[in-house]
């Protein structure tokens, strides 16, 4: 049985801030992460986003995962796959965000190529490490905003398509809104040597 320890007073707080700030450590002033890349203005996103569209198509895929014709969703639609032996109480866990996700990775402003790149070496790292659930925000930005015909959220549509594929993905679904809604995923790896 676990019990409960008290809550520390100030003088032990002001005394770890102090030993951390001897330390070394300092205050975290954003709470976004630094890609070290530089932010772009967002006509240059789309105009470099338009290229990688009308691009995608002609390149060969070089990769696990496939880069061929996807099937179209909607911005607002839940994803969710799951392989068949997944218990359903894990998979409504999943579902209700229980299992908490121990790394993130958001694919905002990658081209089809770079989105694909990015989320094939997040998962290899995530495998790597043994962590169980991941999150991956794709976004819900539509085609038509990149000047093409469809009217369908490129990355997320590919997203879908490609962690399917994914043979350590156990299954993944549409986040809460608290985690970003139908522009994010869950995803539930499998660790390595482990069953279901």
């Amino acid at each position: 049985m676990s019990r409960r320890r008290d809550q520390p007073d100030d003088a032990d707080i002001n005394v770890f801030r102090q030993a951390l700030e001897d330390a070394g450590v300092h205050r975290l002033h954003t709470n976004r992460a630094d890609t070290g890349r530089p932010r772009r203005r967002d006509d240059e996103a789309v105009a470099e986003r338009r290229a990688a569209a009308t691009s995608a198509d002609t390149q060969a895929p070089t990769s696990r995962t496939s880069d061929g014709r996807v099937e179209p969703v909607h911005p607002s639609e839940a994803l969710e796959f799951a392989v068949p032996d997944l218990p359903y109480r894990t998979r409504t866990q999943l579902k209700r965000g229980n299992i908490e996700w121990e790394a993130g990775l958001d694919l905002h402003g990658y081209t089809v190529s770079e989105a694909r790149e990015q989320l094939e070496t997040f998962l290899q790292d995530a495998h790597g490490q043994r962590w169980r659930c991941v999150l991956v925000i794709h976004g819900k930005a539509r085609a038509s905003l990149l000047g093409k015909d469809d009217d369908y959220p490129v990355i997320k549509s590919h997203v879908n398509a490609w962690l399917r594929e994914w043979p350590a993905v156990l299954a993944f679904c549409s986040a809460r809104d608290a985690d970003g809604g139908t522009g994010a995923v869950y995803i539930l790896l499998r660790r390595r040597g482990d069953a279901v």
